[in-house]
């Protein structure tokens, strides 16, 4: 055999060779929607992810990440468990506040504690603590927060003008609160009807954040409904409805300037503070936002978390591990929150940082209370609701249950006595 046959063989073994051992390019997807989850307008609803999709491609070439785009909030739940049933459930995606507590207990997520405690470059204690519980499931984590949407107080500074009252402090507390409503609360043109109302949408869940309670067990075993901080918050939201003589106040009475407070999330506060939608709603007043009421001066409310997940049946679990982080805990990705969303990171270093600050008031104008140290206040102080499986079904029984004892002044011994074993028995079985 001469050496040109022998050099052509073994040519052809090293192209055989590379074209069986060539590194493959895996497909990574993920599962995402359209629009903003706090139901605000939002056109670059997919900038973020794009984005870190781009940057994710160029560090690992020999992955290529794909989404479907186009699907709604309102149909993502449904379309996330259509491609459940088929096993074609993305590697990475976005979980429904009113999702996770299912997903979780069917198994449907991967449990992050393995990967988080082997990553030497993930420190978990850079998230603020109440949103990094919102993602534990019976105390595994199980998804990590990818935003964050906080619950401020809307204040109606035109009204309180006019009724010579001062703009409460950050550390105002719930008699503050109801001093102010009492005072605004009025028949303005003596026509024998209040048409002027201290506070619109503040209920029981509002008033048992501020005292700071926990309504379940971490297991989601046993309710405490039965107990004398809760018997206070829901005795508070009473106080606050017969101010209203039996008027239930209305989206109408508040956009029209006729209220003097109202929750407002902090996302409705990003997309109605500035023009242009400033001009579209709220535009007959001035108004502002600040911490909502404690009941003390140490204030807490709650916050709503979009998390994202793994699948538990995911293939590629380094791959989908590295892309969630890179969404989640990226520095770089979190600050384009505060320019392509109307949500927060859940990060502290991120809340904390300068360039953040100067993301946040360049299109807000005007003085305002908001700014990274309120909202670092309000991540702090923040509270979250044990997770589990009935969590959600149990609340809305509770809410229908607690707002007929508040429109109907019962007697809240009894009452909660008697909610509670009901809440109780269904959680047992």
């Amino acid at each position: 055999m001469n050496k040109k046959k022998i050099i052509c063989i073994l040519v052809m073994i090293a192209c055989f060779i590379l074209i069986i051992y060539r590194p493959r390019q895996l497909t990574l997807t993920i599962g995402v929607f359209a629009g903003s989850n706090w139901d605000v307008p939002n056109g670059d609803c997919y900038k973020i992810i794009d984005q870190a999709i781009e940057r994710y491609e160029k560090e690992y070439p020999m992955v290529q990440i794909e989404y479907e785009s186009g699907i709604l909030k309102e149909d993502y739940s449904e379309w996330l468990s259509a491609k459940y049933l088929k096993g074609e459930e993305p590697d990475v995606f976005m979980i429904l506040g009113e999702d996770f507590n299912t997903l979780s207990a069917l198994g449907a997520l991967k449990n992050l504690d393995s990967l988080i405690q082997k990553d030497q470059q993930f420190h978990i204690e850079n998230y603020y603590a109440s949103v990094l519980y919102s993602g534990q499931y019976h105390n595994h984590q199980y998804a990590l927060p990818y935003e964050s949407n906080p619950t401020l107080m809307f204040v109606n500074q035109t009204l309180l003008k006019k009724e010579h009252i001062h703009l409460p402090d950050n550390d105002w507390t719930l008699d503050d609160f109801y001093t102010i409503c009492q005072q605004v609360t009025k028949d303005t043109n003596n026509d024998g009807q209040i048409d002027q109302y201290g506070c619109y949408n503040y209920d029981w869940l509002d008033s048992v954040y501020s005292h700071k309670v926990n309504l379940f067990d971490e297991n989601g075993e046993f309710c405490y409904l039965n107990q004398k901080d809760v018997k206070n918050a829901i005795s508070f939201v009473q106080k606050i409805y017969n101010l209203n003589q039996g008027y239930t106040v209305t989206s109408q009475d508040f956009d029209m300037g006729k209220v003097a407070f109202a929750p407002m999330s902090f996302a409705e506060y990003r997309t109605y503070k500035p023009y242009p939608y400033r001009v579209k709603k709220y535009s007959q007043f001035e108004w502002d936002c600040i911490q909502m009421p404690g009941a003390d001066e140490n204030n807490s409310s709650e916050v709503s978390s979009l998390l994202m997940g793994i699948s538990s049946r995911t293939s590629h679990i380094q791959e989908a591990w590295e892309f969630l982080k890179l969404l989640t805990y990226d520095t770089q990705t979190q600050k384009t929150l505060f320019q392509y969303s109307q949500g927060i990171s859940s990060l502290k270093t991120v809340i904390q940082s300068d360039d953040v600050e100067s993301l946040l008031n360049s299109d807000i104008l005007e003085d305002t209370q908001v700014n990274l140290n309120l909202l670092n206040d309000v991540m702090e102080n923040a509270m979250s609701q044990s997770q589990f499986r009935k969590y959600n079904s149990a609340i809305v029984t509770m809410n229908t249950q607690i707002n007929q004892m508040i429109q109907n002044n019962e007697d809240l011994d009894l009452s909660l006595i008697s909610l509670q074993n009901e809440i109780n028995e269904y959680l047992r079985e």
